[in-house]
């Protein structure tokens, strides 16, 4: 689950009731984190920005957080960010010993209850963690491993992921964001059915429709320029999609290790004037995007959950999107948007949005409809929940 920016450091409204309550009658007053990389991490994505919305509202309801990463370039080690401590300390690799470490020893001071994110490599927390504590896992990575490392570590990983550490998990209750990783968590790394928790993320309320698309037709694509994301894929597929739809655009907004090879590809396929590549940019050009655009589209191989997708649908903007799980939970097939099994299906998919106005209006409408379920607050509320019961259940 990834996009690529980072977010605002607005102080959100106080969240309702339910989580106070939850809070105040749990025993809970101090959380640590542990978590692979930090929000303002050049390669934070989907998983960094759901930690941020959950932290910074459980610390606006009176939760201290500790959040625990490993150092960002450039960056101070220690920052307070919408209330929550952030602290940055050992390098990529390092972090998750380090991590376990400090714990032990109490460098962050003492702590009511304990949470994981588990994002492909874990911090074993049940070995050597004691008292309340829960892990957050957005999906199963076994397709990413041979994507981002060589061979024999690729293995080494997948095997830590999906067969050394998943016993260990046994008694810990695990959040994820969508049923289809749920199902992938629980068939692929033999987590308990009854220990994970389906607790859905949000949208900002800053999303939300303005104007109509522009002409002629923009895809919008959102995300860190990595192998799993293969934008190469959606490139191809768009070029294909451009014979039928004349004038169509793309818009590439990310940035990330495969940019020059998509130039390249670009380049080679005779597309280059229909095809912007952005980078990085700030959320209110995120917001204008989504709303000039006739569809996001994506052909990753692995998410968690489309937050992008689901951003975009607040705007209006429907989807097309390859079928694998994450996908599938952020997009409503045919009425937020389209699933479609592989690359000739995705350039199909293309060329029936974007070349019908009538068939796209009708996305658009059930985007917004689809999107008005999804409450950042709710996400967080119901994650503590999922912590509070661990405070009984020991």
């Amino acid at each position: 689950m990834s996009d690529d920016r980072r977010r605002p450091a607005n102080r959100p409204a106080l969240p309702d009731g339910d989580l106070q309550e939850l809070i105040s009658g749990s025993g809970i007053r101090r959380v640590h984190v542990l978590a692979w990389r930090d929000l303002e991490d050049p390669e934070a994505g989907g998983s960094e920005l759901h930690a941020h919305e959950v932290l910074k509202r459980w610390s606006t309801a009176g939760l201290e957080v500790v959040l625990r990463t490993s150092t960002v370039a450039g960056m101070p080690e220690r920052v307070v960010r919408d209330g929550y401590e952030v602290v940055r300390r050992s390098g990529r690799y390092r972090v998750f010993a380090v991590a376990a470490l400090d714990e032990l020893r109490r460098r962050h001071g003492k702590r009511d209850a304990l949470v994981e994110v588990w994002n492909g490599m874990p911090f074993l927390t049940p070995v050597w963690g004691r008292g309340p504590r829960m892990v957050i896992q957005h999906h199963d990575h076994s397709a990413m491993w041979p994507l981002v490392l060589s061979p024999t570590p690729a293995r080494l990983g997948s095997l830590l992921e999906r067969r050394l550490a998943p016993p260990f998990y046994r008694s810990t209750p695990v959040v994820t964001l969508s049923r289809s990783s749920a199902e992938g968590l629980v068939t692929g790394l033999g987590h308990r059915p009854d220990r994970v928790h389906v607790v859905e993320p949000g949208i900002d309320r800053r999303y939300q429709p303005g104007g109509a698309p522009e002409q002629p037709p923009l895809v919008l694509s959102v995300g860190r320029l990595m192998p799993s994301k293969r934008v190469d894929v959606l490139i191809r597929a768009f070029a294909v999609a451009l014979r039928s739809v004349h004038g169509l655009r793309l818009e590439v907004i990310g940035e990330g290790p495969e940019e020059d090879s998509l130039r390249r590809l670009v380049t080679d396929l005779d597309i280059a004037p229909s095809v912007a590549f952005r980078g990085r940019i700030s959320d209110e050009a995120l917001l204008d995007a989504y709303r000039r655009a006739t569809l996001v589209a994506s052909a990753s191989i692995s998410e968690g959950w489309g937050m992008t997708i689901t951003e975009a649908a607040a705007c209006g903007t429907p989807a097309v999107v390859c079928d694998i799980a994450g996908h599938r939970d952020a997009v409503l097939d045919g009425v937020s948007g389209l699933l479609v099994a592989g690359p000739s299906d995705l350039a199909a998919g293309l060329v029936e949005v974007t070349g019908d106005k009538g068939r796209r209006a009708d996305l658009s409408a059930g985007a917004i409809a689809f999107a008005s379920r999804f409450d950042w607050d709710r996400t967080a509320t119901e994650a503590f929940r999922v912590l509070a019961s661990t405070v009984s259940g020991r």
